[in-house]
């Protein structure tokens, strides 16, 4: 993709985030807040980040946060065609306080446990590199444009500009049919990508425009011959199964981890 070209000079980093707004709806309170955000998520070294892709044409400017919390936000952000999510991710532990030993394994391999920064961007590749084998094998997730250091770009999953909420937030409208593709979706992970996610709730599944679901957040996802797959994998389907009860379906953790190729999963993945 060829870098997006700007009449005069490039605009500075700081520059592309929540850029100010003339319409009507802006006022002084939302500017303040979007100036707290970027003050909380967006040092220096993650500013020359956001630049870099910039130039690089993934994306033209930052508006409005999607969601945030202690390990990071994702941020609509205008793109080629259209909107597109950027992931950006805190550097700092916070992110590896709530993370399993599984998760970590890795990472560990790849830079110190003290050295924050080479662990967030490690976690960063790792969720890009899992979004696009997912994606590769027909499972439904966003797929990824891009990543620098802690900074992920990845499609906008919405309608209208409005981002598309958690499961755990919305009402979803035909349960039934969101836990046959749920399943088909899990299925393809365990058996086509030869995944599993390892940390699966309704909070990291989104309600896709066509009531179906969207796996988000898979950095945690383990390869099937991993020692511990097959028990994350019966704890994401339990976890899941009790959800989808609560919703009206007629299902059991035994019945979904089997529809999820549980059991097909060959001796060392």
């Amino acid at each position: 993709m060829s870098p997006l070209r700007y009449p005069g000079r490039m605009p500075r980093p700081e520059e592309l985030l929540f850029p100010t707004r003339k319409e009507r709806f802006e006022d002084r309170r939302k500017e303040r807040e979007q100036r707290k955000l970027a003050g909380e998520f967006f040092d220096h070294p993650t500013l020359l980040a956001v630049g870099r892709l910039v130039s690089q044409g993934q994306f033209e400017s930052l508006e409005f946060p999607i969601s945030t919390g202690k390990e990071g936000g994702v941020f609509r952000a205008t793109g080629p065609g259209g909107y597109r999510a950027v992931k950006v991710y805190r550097i700092g532990n916070a992110i590896f306080r709530r993370l399993p030993p599984h998760a970590l394994e890795d990472l560990r391999r790849e830079a110190s446990v003290r050295n924050y920064a080479r662990l967030v961007y490690a976690w960063t590749r790792r969720e890009y590199t899992t979004l696009g084998r997912l994606h590769e094998a027909g499972v439904r997730v966003p797929e990824p444009y891009g990543f620098l250091r802690n900074v992920l770009v990845m499609q906008f999953i919405g309608v209208g500009g409005l981002p598309s909420p958690r499961v755990r937030d919305a009402v979803v409208p035909d349960p039934g049919a969101f836990y046959a593709d749920l399943s088909v979706q899990l299925r393809r992970m365990t058996l086509v990508a030869k995944l599993v996610h390892g940390d699966l709730s309704p909070y990291n599944v989104l309600l896709g425009e066509d009531g179906l679901p969207v796996l988000i957040d898979v950095a945690s996802s383990v390869a099937t011959d991993h020692p511990q797959a097959i028990g994350l994998l019966r704890r994401d389907t339990s976890h899941f199964a009790r959800f989808l009860k609560r919703l009206g379906v007629d299902t059991s953790p035994e019945e979904l981890f089997a529809r999820a190729g549980g059991n097909e999963i060959p001796e060392g993945g």
